[in-house]
């Protein structure tokens, strides 16, 4: 297998991964360059679906009334203060469409839409990066960038370090917007997965300058049906909704919303599993020498021990796809470039194969490197060619 197109903008993208390591897995591989649920959809998912397939036979309520008041209700807002899109990515470009021209501070590495949002929106970006191998937020720094900008973009847990910026600075960072007038936009798509944090929905009361985004789809594993939000205060959710095509939300998606909301044990269930495994595995992975940040979500970043570098990078990612794990490399997240790997969270069984696996890259890591080597000099060759 050769290297083919560039690397995959996205997880969830095996082939184009694999294509470009030049790797051929064993038959049986695990894709853990996505980051869902192992444990779901729910069990009573397909059966739902197939009892409700008459959502596709008409017009979805373009108001998403009936989702909308149940997510009202499950955080405790009214439903003017939700709003419901074709998944986060869409609640992203509603967001910067509402800010058509304007100046946006992304904090990096972090999801590559927030950048591909604005420039769509002709918004100019500033970036600044969080610090050190544990990916701390610059706190100071960002406050004394927020006159210049009318945007702030900031992930809790932040894709792909899976660390989690504190409530007391996220509270410091809103009082300082809300006197240089910028908006806050924190994407808590996979806060349900950080079990010792807290959502910030009860901060929207304070009349803070701020957009939360969510997502139904990793937490419930329905990454296809594309369930996003939006919460924010009722008069800046009627902004944003204005910048909505009809009828972007599907019928289907709109009318399961309800139901999973009211599982409860499959929500128990989940938190468990993470609990237990987003603490276990990271501690495994830091005894084999591996360099690992908090973890606060159903993934965890991680490097090579030693000196950062995209081609021991690529040698951890190599190693792992031929030993039927397929990693997210992280060529695409800025400040990042290759030297890390993130890796989803599975069933406890699946992360001890995969930390086995992990563990025989110690005896014979510097080959692998070696061969990521050779590889990359002679793609480069060829491309002069």
């Amino acid at each position: 297998m050769t290297r083919q197109g560039s690397w995959p903008a996205h997880g969830g993208e095996a082939g184009a991964t694999l294509a470009w390591l030049g790797v051929t897995p064993p038959r049986h591989w695990i894709d853990l360059s996505a980051s869902l649920n192992p444990l779901g959809p729910p069990d009573w998912v397909p059966d739902w679906l197939s009892a409700n397939l008459v959502e596709l036979y008409r017009y979805p309520d373009g108001q998403c009334r009936l989702a909308r008041q149940a997510l009202a209700e499950w955080h405790g807002l009214s439903e003017e203060q939700v709003w419901l899109t074709n998944g986060g990515a869409e609640a992203i470009d509603l967001v910067t469409r509402a800010h058509r021209g304007g100046r946006a501070l992304i904090v990096e590495p972090t999801f590559g839409e927030y950048a591909r949002s604005c420039a769509s929106s002709d918004i100019t970006v500033q970036r600044i990066s969080l610090e050190g191998d544990d990916f701390r937020l610059p706190l100071m720094s960002m406050l004394e960038r927020l006159d210049d900008v009318d945007l702030l973009f900031l992930c809790r847990p932040n894709n792909p370090t899976a660390t989690c910026v504190s409530r007391q600075e996220i509270e410091t960072l809103l009082e300082a917007a809300r006197c240089s007038d910028t908006l806050v936009v924190i994407d808590e798509a996979f806060i349900d997965f950080a079990v010792d944090q807290t959502p910030l929905d009860d901060l929207l009361a304070k009349d803070y300058p701020l957009v939360l985004l969510r997502s139904l789809t990793k937490f419930y594993t329905l990454a296809g049906l594309r369930i996003g939000y939006l919460l924010a205060g009722a008069e800046r959710i009627g902004r944003l909704a204005a910048h909505q095509s009809a009828w972007s939300v599907n019928g289907l998606a709109a009318a399961i919303v309800p139901p999973l909301l009211n599982d409860q044990s499959f929500a128990d269930a989940t938190r468990q599993w993470v609990a237990a495994e987003q603490q276990r595995v990271p501690v495994r992975m830091r005894e084999e020498g591996l360099v690992v940040p908090d973890c606060q979500a159903n993934f965890v970043l991680c490097r090579p021990p030693g000196e950062t570098s995209v081609e021991r990078g690529e040698a951890l990612l190599r190693h792992l796809a031929g030993h039927g794990f397929i990693g997210r490399h992280t060529h695409t997240f800025a400040g990042l470039s290759g030297g890390w790997v993130r890796l989803a969270l599975s069933t406890p069984a699946t992360n001890d194969a995969l930390l086995g696996v992990l563990a025989e890259a110690s005896g014979g890591f510097e080959g692998e490197v070696a061969v990521g080597e050779k590889k990359r000099d002679r793609f480069r060759q060829w491309r002069r060619t």
